[in-house]
């Protein structure tokens, strides 16, 4: 396929929305609206992609990082002039540009590459994605001539009453001929009822200066649907959410509730696995087979094994093995590391440390910049103390370790393999292998201290 460019647009205002951050950033299952759309353009297979930015600029930017080029467009002066701002950013060896809207979430890479073949296929200088509504709204209307071809788009704006009763719509995604985009581009004026320059516009030219124009007519028009203000985005996200639960569904993954299940679009999950009500999976996760998560579970950026059971938890940047159960209500902060056979239990909290195989910690333990081995016991109320109101030091717990409950270990400490911690003990000294660690007054019971009390 000849080269394409990519050019998104988002640099408008979205007043609408209401909100002190850029319309483009609002987020869909937990990514900004605009990286969905510049994802469908990178899985059409294009690779050189220009970002026109204006209002909050810094925002969008931020959201895209360094994965695409930027250009300003300084004063909103239509979607015409925003394209125009681009020209000097795209490869000089792209022939071809498509033109996207930031806004426009759905869109599938598939749909971009059928287009782009289309385009190609039927040699046309410009190509525009369309679909047919029942009811146009906002959106610019098709016009073709006697013999069906399209003859211009006319801006509903602008439009006549006959014109605003035409059913198929300019969805505001195109592909163009890049050179002959750019000259009439220069040519636009604003003519029209906001004094702006229209893209749309460069359709009318193309067809006056006998171009070949082409319409790549979508049956499914909920791929196009824009965000303008909150409630377009609840829409869109409800379609986003039903079509990622419904593809891992068909993929052999059991989603108890679909409505109360959000997963992300890179969440990849193995089959027999049983997601249960009000679970968030987001980020780069991984989830095994045959495992069990949620209800009531947030998952983000995790990479889980075979047979895990995660319920009632929140588990962020970490890993977990085969046949472990998280929860409920436990906490895995970024950088844990879970072996396989092991056992997280409830208000259990796990930072930036590693618990080898078998290790269990069932309930009330912080487990902080730790170095765990395999078949250590936490018993209740155990916590690793690694801060010291300036730095973190990492505490070193050998193989089958016994720590008996509401013990704190001082950290850095070093306990060696086959120790046991006597309950209530607090560590400050290495404890060596197969030692028994004691770190606590001796018991003194003091005989009739009650009753001499209460006569006082």
């Amino acid at each position: 396929m000849d080269r394409f460019s990519l050019v998104i647009l988002a640099a408008g205002e979205g007043k609408r929305m209401k909100s002190n951050h850029s319309k483009v950033c609002h987020k869909l299952l937990n990514e900004p609206m605009i990286k969905w759309v510049y994802d469908a353009g990178k899985g059409a297979g294009i690779s050189d992609v220009v970002t026109v930015v204006g209002h909050r600029r810094e925002e969008v930017m931020q959201a895209l990082g360094n994965t695409v080029k930027f250009a300003m467009q300084e004063e909103q002066l239509g979607t015409g002039h925003a394209v125009l701002s681009a020209e000097k950013y795209i490869d000089e060896s792209s022939r071809y540009v498509m033109v996207l809207p930031g806004d426009a979430p759905l869109i599938l890479s598939e749909t971009l590459k059928k287009c782009m073949e289309y385009h190609i296929k039927n040699s046309n200088c410009a190509t525009i994605i369309t679909s047919i509504l029942d009811n146009g709204s906002s959106y610019g209307r098709i016009i073709r001539d006697e013999n069906g071809e399209v003859l211009k788009i006319v801006e509903a704006k602008d439009a006549t009453k006959e014109e605003l009763e035409v059913r198929e719509i300019n969805s505001g995604f195109y592909c163009f001929d890049k050179d002959e985009l750019f000259r009439l581009l220069k040519e636009l004026k604003p003519e029209n009822s906001q004094g702006e320059y229209y893209l749309t516009d460069v359709i009318g030219l193309m067809k006056s200066g006998g171009k070949k124009v082409g319409a790549f007519v979508l049956d499914d028009p909920t791929q196009i649907l824009g965000v303008n203000d909150r409630v377009q985005l609840y829409d869109a996200q409800k379609a986003l959410q039903r079509r990622i639960n419904e593809y891992h569904a068909l993929s052999g993954v059991t989603i108890m509730d679909f409505d109360s299940t959000y997963i992300g679009k890179d969440v990849k999950i193995g089959k027999d696995t049983v997601i249960y009500p009000n679970t968030l999976i987001f980020g780069k996760t991984t989830i095994g087979e045959e495992c069990a998560v949620g209800p009531n579970t947030v998952i983000e950026d995790c990479e889980i094994g075979d047979f895990v059971s995660v319920k009632m938890s929140n588990l962020i940047q970490s890993k977990i093995g085969n046949n472990t159960t998280v929860g409920p209500f436990a906490y895995l902060r970024p950088g844990s590391v879970i072996g396989s056979r092991c056992k997280v239990g409830d208000f259990v909290e796990i930072k930036n440390s590693t618990l080898g195989d078998g290790t269990k910690a069932s309930h009330l333990t912080y487990i902080g910049d730790a170095k765990v081995g395999k078949n250590v016991n936490f018993g209740c109320g155990t916590v690793i103390v690694n801060y010291d109101g300036k730095k973190k030091y990492t505490t070193e717990i050998c193989d089958d370790v016994f720590i008996g409950c509401n013990s704190n270990l001082i950290s850095p400490v070093k306990i060696n393999e086959g120790a046991y911690i006597a309950a209530g003990s607090t560590i400050t000294d290495e404890v060596p292998k197969n030692n028994l660690a004691i770190a606590r007054a001796r018991q003194v019971n003091k005989a009739n201290w009650v009753d001499r009390r209460k006569r006082d």
